[in-house]
């Protein structure tokens, strides 16, 4: 497949939620694989819902994804005269006309469809009445009154609508400006667009744009529509099933390369693989493989994967990573020599940035301020747990260097020297140092703390 041009168009009346975010991803990996060009569309003719601020929001988070586009934004407001010459084009030949009935009269149609057991249309009133322009006149397409329309939808197969069910639409309100179906059908072949991907939501307009296309002797582009993603519980997507904006899950700490890679698999497959790089997916998302059944988000499934992509970073990329949600959590600017040793010593440990960033507290407080569990606390804090912190603070105040090994060879001798078990001695030590019965490998910690603040924890925690 050659000159593969797909587009994604947002309206900019909220954030970039996951299913718009998927479309795109879809968009843009389409475009890529076969080596052709992916656009950006902000379709803000919705003039009182559009602002700016969305916009830039999208913008952001098609950024943060990894998701660049050709060429400059496009931006439907903008474009009005475009729209309306392509509207005269189809007056001049007769494939459309005036119209100068009332919404109220329309409605009146409707209603007596609706009695006669029809399906309530407009009736083609003004179709053969020759209007020309006037107040308050739209401007309507005149739909073929036999036949059907026909696509090969690239997800679901054959669909056919017969024009029946179609009436004549209004292609140009009375305001003078174009309506909804006729901007897309105008954008998508000024812009090239071969192929257009997205949401099922958009399956009826689908046979309108054919017939427009067709009405102004323009290519039609493949379609493919998408199911939407449903909760757990098969039900509409919403912030109950823990899906948010994309830039809420940024904000959350979520990688965008976790991000991408769990959306895709929702609604697509390739084999049995569950986890991709960029790279793989351009490599292998062809269009094919997209599957016609809803797929279900699981918060937890995302958390997994955000996990697993954690652990394979870099450790330099990382520590970049998690720097300003340190700063966020109020733990001060960390030189990246201090934040690496943090990340080996808690990537394993958690989900996310910001719960990364989180769980390096307890080493970055001082002595005094230690939050003890008090669970954890009351359980290895005992006479004997006491006496073992007071002894191993003589142990390992004699420690040079103070280093992870020098300690784990200081602590695994006093603990065979006394005849000890290694379980009678790490949980009050490990509660001293963390707080709580969590963190990584004991030598480790002391380290990392230095041998005056792992000493002062030692002294508390006896006290």
């Amino acid at each position: 497949m050659s000159d593969v041009v797909t587009r994604f168009a947002p309206s900019p009346t909220g954030h970039l939620h996951i299913g718009g975010a998927r479309t795109a991803i879809f968009c843009w990996l389409l475009a890529r694989h076969y080596g052709g060009r992916f656009h950006l569309r902000i379709e803000d003719t919705d003039l009182l819902r559009s602002k700016q601020e969305y916009t830039d929001s999208i913008l952001a988070s098609m950024r943060w994804l990894g998701l660049d586009w050709d060429g400059g934004l496009t931006y439907q407001t903008r474009r009005t005269d475009l729209y309306n010459s392509y509207v005269d084009k189809l007056l001049e030949t007769g494939h459309a006309y005036w119209c100068s009935c009332t919404p109220e009269e329309v409605e009146a149609m409707r209603e007596e469809a609706r009695q006669n057991g029809l399906k309530p249309r407009y009736n083609g009133h003004c179709r053969t009445r020759d209007l020309g322009p006037g107040e308050g006149r739209c401007v309507r397409l005149k739909t073929p009154l036999t036949g059907k329309v026909v696509f090969d939808d690239m997800v679901k197969g054959k669909i056919a609508v017969d024009v029946g069910e179609l009436d004549d639409m209004v292609i140009r309100r009375a305001d003078g400006m174009p309506t909804y179906n006729m901007a897309v059908v105008v954008d998508d072949h000024e812009m090239g667009i071969t192929h257009v991907i997205r949401g099922d939501d958009h399956v009826s307009n689908t046979p309108r744009q054919i017939l427009i296309y067709e009405a102004l002797g323009l290519p039609v582009p493949r379609f493919g529509h998408v199911p939407m993603i449903l909760g757990p519980d098969r039900q509409k997507l919403s912030k109950r099933h823990g899906a948010r904006a994309v830039i809420e899950y940024q904000k959350d700490g979520l990688l965008p390369q976790a991000l991408v890679s769990y959306l895709v698999r929702l609604g697509w497959s390739h084999g049995n693989q569950e986890l991709f790089s960029l790279d793989e997916l351009v490599r292998y998302f062809d269009g094919s493989n997209l599957n016609p059944a809803a797929a279900a988000f699981d918060p937890a499934k995302l958390e997994w994967c955000n996990a697993h992509f954690m652990r394979e970073l870099p450790l330099d990329q990382l520590a970049a990573l998690v720097e300003p949600f340190v700063r966020e959590a109020g733990l001060g600017d960390l030189p990246r020599e201090r934040l690496e040793p943090l990340c080996v010593m808690f990537r394993e440990r958690a989900n996310n940035l910001k719960a990364l960033a989180e769980s390096f507290r307890p080493l970055l407080v001082p002595a005094a301020e230690l939050v003890y569990a008090e669970k954890d606390a009351n359980k290895h804090f005992t006479d004997a747990g006491k006496a073992h912190l007071r002894a191993l603070a003589v142990v390992f105040k004699a420690c040079d260097p103070f280093s992870a090994e020098v300690l784990e060879a200081a602590l695994n001798a006093y603990v065979a020297d006394n005849g000890l078990k290694f379980k009678e001695v790490a949980p009050p030590l490990r509660t001293a140092l963390m707080g709580f019965m969590g963190g990584s490998h004991l030598n480790e910690i002391m380290a990392f703390l230095g041998r005056e603040e792992t000493l002062a924890r030692l002294e508390r925690a006896a006290g």
